[in-house]
């Protein structure tokens, strides 16, 4: 048991889990802390609390950032007081605040001051003109400092109306002088126009990096613009992801948590988090200006302080920012066909012939050394694997880091987990890991997956329905920035998993309503470790709460998207109001 305590003792937020345990366990026979009166009391019939012990209230009390009180109405009469808000929500629901369990608030934040060109739903880029008038615009109105780049994010090839990626061509219609760079839907691929090829020294003499592609022209060297992965990256992490200044980082940062916080999210994940940022977080969070929880998963990449990592791990929450363990990166996406499979794809991008299973974006046992490190130090990994055969890797990761010794209660995360085969998901069982759901793929790009890998591959993406029935612990996610942070819309897709043309992409694999809630909010806090301070309208836990415009688990499952977010309370306080 050694093993597993100390996994835990290094994991887990121990001043929150410890408080909340002992306070829980001192209610173990009521409901309550009846010490003064609440700060608010909501009443009403469709109270979900999350909880098996208490499924539904019909009133719920906080005081402080706490839950006081889950029970029946006529004993939280007692918690009202002069001062108390009394909140009847008649056909309204009660709901506990909502788990970002894999998104990049960071890069998101970023996207504010962005060209969003991205298709309908999310933006307004139809066809690659509309994409070429949209920068021009940018440009003309907004252009970028002296030496800076003109930056947009959100094309999908998929859904243009040429369906192909814009090239150095397209861009250079823009500007051959301004670099212009744009960051493709999934984040893994991204292009450029001549002036910032040149910046990032890309050229026909230019070799591809390992784990990366640099498209080039058919027939020739000479770069199109189109860049993959790891040769993507280089623009990336130096102009997409970075600068700006800490100024202007932290006025977008508020303004993307009060996003997220509008979508009824209370703990928000800085994925693939870079240490500048999270130290910026934290300065913020100390001036009490981050209204909603951060849980930074710090990106494996360059030179990260794994030692500092651990540190920080064992500081638990600072003011509302915490770094809860590394990510790792070793495949692409499924939408850019880059994820990395064990049978190959039915349609190649653009320019590859012959079979193709797409590539891995580490050195293998590369990887495996640095996970093993960190997981024997007690430190979470937060592995992106699209593909099975990446998928295959992670979890030898895992199973190789642990082999010889008693399984710890690790809770290594296999990211997006989209092509899991049903033997990985037993696999994932067994090795007590988290697959968190890349579920919104359903709809946004399911028909693409359809093309690209057939019916029986991509009518078993994302499998949460068969997780469920193994015993696995699961989430799902938006991933935002690349969709946006939508959780109503999330779990419509989880339950109903229909595309944009209507096609049902694996009813086997639907969520109920319920469990798909719980996916977005208890099965969130397990992922974190924070099972005992969130995820449930609970006595004693963080008073984390979201009102909902109708009760999602009695509407007709079709119209769960459009359920309103009215209000978002986090540690207590309203952040967000309709």
């Amino acid at each position: 048991m050694a093993a597993v305590n100390t996994f835990k003792e290094a994991s887990m937020d121990r001043t929150l889990i410890a408080a909340g345990m002992a306070m829980i366990a001192a209610l173990s026979a009521g409901a309550t802390i009846a010490e003064e009166p609440a700060d608010a009391v909501f009443y009403g019939d469709h109270i979900i609390t999350m909880d098996s012990d208490r499924p539904r209230a019909e009133a719920v009390a906080i005081r402080g950032d706490r839950i006081v009180y889950v029970g029946d109405r006529e004993n939280a009469g007692e918690f009202v007081g002069d001062d108390t808000r009394s909140v009847e929500l008649g056909d309204k629901a009660l709901v506990p605040g909502m788990i970002d369990s894999h998104g990049h608030i960071s890069v998101a934040a970023r996207m504010v001051d962005y060209v969003n060109v991205s298709s309908p739903p999310v933006g307004p880029a139809k066809n690659i003109g509309d994409i070429v008038d949209l920068l021009k615009e940018r440009l003309k109105t907004d252009p970028p400092p002296e030496d800076g780049w003109l930056i947009a994010y959100g094309y999908d090839d998929s859904l243009l109306a040429e369906n192909r990626h814009p090239t150095r061509h397209d861009l250079d219609k823009v500007s051959t002088e301004v670099p212009v760079a744009m960051m493709h839907v999934s984040g893994h691929l991204g292009t450029a126009n001549s002036a910032a090829l040149a910046a990032l020294g890309y050229s026909e003499d230019t070799p591809n990096p390992q784990g990366g592609v640099i498209r080039r022209e058919r027939g020739t060297k000479v770069p199109n613009g189109v860049l993959e992965e790891v040769a993507w990256q280089k623009a990336m992490w130096s102009q997409v992801a970075g600068g700006g200044g800490t100024a202007n980082f932290e006025r977008q940062l508020k303004e993307a948590v009060q996003q997220f916080a509008s979508y009824g999210i209370t703990t928000i994940q800085d994925g693939a988090a870079r240490m500048a940022d999270v130290a910026a977080m934290r300065k913020m969070a100390e001036r009490g200006e981050l209204k909603a929880d951060i849980v930074a998963i710090a990106a494996a990449y360059g030179d990260v302080d794994f030692d500092e990592i651990s540190s920080m791990l064992e500081e638990g929450y600072h003011d509302g920012v915490r770094v809860g363990g590394v990510k790792f990166a070793v495949d692409g996406s499924p939408q850019g066909r880059t994820a990395w499979t064990t049978e190959p794809y039915l349609a190649n991008p653009e320019g590859v012939e012959g079979p193709y299973t797409a590539y891995t974006t580490v050195v293998p046992d590369d990887f495996k050394a640095q996970a093993r490190g960190l997981l024997l130090k007690g430190i979470p990994i937060y592995v992106h694997s699209n593909g099975d055969a990446a998928i295959d890797l992670s979890m030898d990761a895992v199973e190789d880091a642990f082999a010889g010794r008693e399984m710890p209660d690790h809770r290594s995360v296999i990211i997006h987990a989209q092509l899991m085969r049903p033997d990985q998901v037993d696999r994932a069982a067994k090795l007590d890991m988290v697959p968190s759901f890349y579920s919104a793929h359903s709809f946004f790009w399911g028909d693409w997956h359809r093309l690209s890998f057939g019916d029986e591959r991509a009518f078993h993406i994302s499998p949460a329905a068969a997780a469920l029935e193994k015993g696995v612990h699961f989430t799902i996610h938006n991933d935002t920035p690349v969709v946006p942070p939508d959780m109503m819309r999330l779990m419509w897709i989880a339950v109903n998993r229909e595309t944009r043309n209507g096609v049902i992409l694996g009813e086997d694999q639907r969520l109920s309503p319920y469990d798909a809630l719980y996916a977005m909010t208890l099965g969130g806090a397990y992922q974190y470790f924070e099972e005992a301070s969130k995820g449930s309208l609970t006595v004693g836990k963080q008073a984390d709460l979201v009102v909902l415009g109708a009760d999602p688990l009695e509407v007709d499952p079709k119209t769960i998207k459009d359920i309103p977010v009215l209000e978002t309370i986090s540690r207590g306080k309203t952040i967000f109001l309709r």
